[in-house]
C-alpha cells in the first residue's frame, strides 16, 4: 500500500475531494496550510510525496491530532532505520488516546515519515511524557549515525468538514 501527500490552502485542497469521490482523502491543517493525506495504489495529485508503507497500525480517523516526525535517513542507513522500527516494542499503540502510526518511506529523497494520529493534542502530550516513551526511546541521546540530518516535527489538526 502507498501513502499520498500534498500542500495548498484548505479550499484548494477540498476541491480534490470533489474530483475523487471514491477515494477517502484526510484533511488537515497546521499554521504553516492545509495537507490533504489518503493512501491507495494510484496517485491523484499533481504535485506531493508519495510513500511505500513499512509499517501500518490502526485506523486514521477525521477527527483528531496528528504529529508527523520528518526524519532523513543516509541511504546506507535506511536498513538498519527500518529494523529498528520493526523490531520497535508497540507501547504507544497502548497508550490511551492513540488512533493510528504509519512508517512513511519516501519513494523519492531519504526523508522517511513517523506518522501518529491522536485523538487531541493533549494525549499526544501525555504520551511524549509518559513512562512507555521514555522507555521507547531509552539510550537515544544522540541521533543515530544513520540520519542525514536533523529530524524535525510537523504537527496537523484534522478538519472536520462536518463543521462548516
Amino acid at each position: 500500500m502507498k501513502a499520498f501527500m500534498t500542500i495548498g490552502t484548505v479550499d484548494f485542497l477540498e476541491k480534490l475531494e470533489k474530483k475523487h469521490p471514491n477515494i477517502h482523502l484526510y484533511f488537515m491543517t497546521s499554521n504553516t496550510g492545509g495537507l490533504a493525506y489518503y493512501e491507495a495504489e494510484k496517485n491523484i495529485f499533481s504535485a506531493g510525496r508519495e510513500y511505500e508503507i513499512l509499517i501500518q497500525k490502526g485506523n486514521i480517523q477525521d477527527e483528531g491530532y496528528v504529529v508527523m516526525n520528518n526524519i532523513p535517513v543516509t541511504e546506507e542507513g535506511q536498513p538498519v532505520f527500518e529494523d529498528r522500527f520493526k523490531q520497535r516494542q508497540n507501547e504507544v499503540e497502548m497508550m490511551p488516546g492513540f488512533q493510528a502510526f504509519r512508517l512513511l518511506k519516501p519513494k523519492k529523497g531519504r526523508t522517511y515519515v513517523v506518522f501518529t494520529q491522536w485523538r487531541s493534542e493533549q494525549d499526544f502530550e501525555n504520551w511524549k511524557n509518559s513512562k512507555e516513551f521514555k522507555h521507547t526511546h531509552q539510550g537515544q541521546t544522540k541521533p543515530p549515525a544513520y540520519f542525514a540530518d536533523r529530524p524535525f516535527l510537523t504537527n496537523y489538526h484534522m478538519i472536520d468538514k462536518n463543521d462548516d
